[in-house]
């Protein structure tokens, strides 16, 4: 059933034909980054790059996405969502295939720095989107578009995989990559996004003649939005944290094989992307604040379990209630930036600012602590993560929810 919401333009009409669409752009911005991220051994390799050389140009990525995503929301404002999608999209795949080609390590440190620029100022259009047509429809679907980010992922890095199997040159699959991502992107956004420009109600004082005058634009950084910035930070720092220790965990702490390592981090992404699939009718039947405190104390649970089980089995236990507890708190944050009153896309892209921060600072802090005490021991300020997510999670209840409960 398609709803209608009057915007700066005109009246549009917002169906789950908007909400497929917003998932399919989200599996493509996925696809781009697991072309990059398959290929990293070969880009190595063609540099003739050491491991600390390596290091400092995959900083590159982070480093652009966090100078461009705070503007992404301005652009997103002015312009629309779908807008900033095409462009960033075009730039990311342009960047992609510079990156496959560039010459040198500071040319190729230029390209990255580009693609994660557009990279994360597409991954802040596509929530805003997001966020504009779940408030439409009146729906939670934030999870299950994370969801396809991770069939998309998890695709793109297969045929990554197949690519280097096949010894495919990097500019050409990064060329194929790009043009599919892109261009899958164009054709979406030309065809079924909505815009999702919001009026901008301007506060107003009454003066001393009795006459309203303007008070200025509401403000952004409202306890509320910061208190979200940090479940965001929480949530990331946990997930992150999989990506980049499990794996080196179960290798140095418990003497498993490569392999076997291996599969812990896989059973993290499945169940991970399973509870995203399922988070919408979860959020829709516990409500989005209950669901985050569960999904808290499960981190909370899981990762205590991931560092304490003796067995294998109890271990993959343990991480599987890691991937479900972590699994909605990005999601959540999004929905819930978003319905910052006049402020939305400035919202989301300052949650996601911080988000991706966590990405990028979580992994090296923790780094730096598990060359002091081992990476069992500094893997233990994940469970106070986990808490506290679990502490912040009224701060992601709808407005409606939060009036009721007061």
């Amino acid at each position: 059933m398609a709803q209608e919401i009057r915007g700066p333009g005109a009246t549009t009409s917002v169906s789950r034909a908007q909400a497929v669409a917003t998932a399919a752009v989200f599996a493509l911005n996925a696809s781009l980054i697991a072309a990059w991220i398959s290929r990293i051994p070969a880009t190595r390799d063609r540099l003739g790059a050491d491991p600390r050389t390596l290091g400092l140009v995959l900083l590159c990525i982070g480093l652009g996405s966090l100078v461009a995503m705070p503007f992404a929301g301005r652009a997103a404002n002015r312009y629309g969502s779908g807008r900033v999608v095409v462009v960033t999209a075009v730039v990311a795949a342009g960047a992609l295939v510079a990156a496959g080609t560039a010459p040198t390590v500071l040319t190729t440190a230029v390209a990255l720095f580009v693609l994660g620029a557009g990279l994360g100022s597409w991954d802040v259009a596509m929530n805003i989107q997001g966020s504009f047509v779940d408030r439409s429809l009146l729906r939670d679907y934030m999870p299950r578009y994370h969801a396809c980010w991770s069939v998309g992922l998890g695709i793109g890095t297969a045929l990554g995989a197949l690519s280097a199997r096949a010894e495919i040159s990097l500019p050409v699959q990064f060329t194929v990559a790009a043009v599919v991502a892109a261009g899958g992107a164009v054709a979406i956004v030309a065809r079924w996004y909505v815009d999702d420009r919001e009026e901008h109600p301007e506060p107003t004082a009454v003066g001393a003649d009795g006459t309203a005058r303007p008070r200025g634009t509401t403000r952004l950084f409202t306890r509320r939005i910061v208190l979200i910035g940090v479940i965001t930070l929480c949530g990331t720092l946990l997930e992150g944290s999989a990506a980049d220790w499990l794996s080196l965990f179960l290798t140095d702490d418990r003497d498993l094989t490569a392999s076997t390592a291996a599969l812990g981090y896989a059973v993290f992404a499945v169940f991970m992307a399973a509870s995203r699939f399922a988070g919408t009718p979860v959020i829709s039947r516990l409500g989005r604040s209950l669901a985050i405190r569960i999904a808290g104390v499960l981190a909370t649970l899981g990762v205590a379990a991931t560092l304490t089980m003796p067995s294998f089995p109890g271990i993959l236990v343990g991480v599987a209630f890691w991937a479900i507890g972590t699994a909605l708190v990005f999601p959540a944050a999004m929905s819930a930036g978003g319905e910052q009153p006049g402020r939305a896309a400035d919202a989301i892209a300052t949650v996601s600012t911080i988000g991706y921060g966590g990405f990028l600072i979580g992994p090296p802090l923790i780094g730096l602590l598990a060359q002091q005490i081992g990476i069992g021991h500094a893997l233990w300020i994940l469970p106070a993560l986990g808490a506290g997510v679990a502490l912040l999670a009224p701060v992601v209840a709808p407005p409606h929810a939060r009036q009721v409960s007061a």
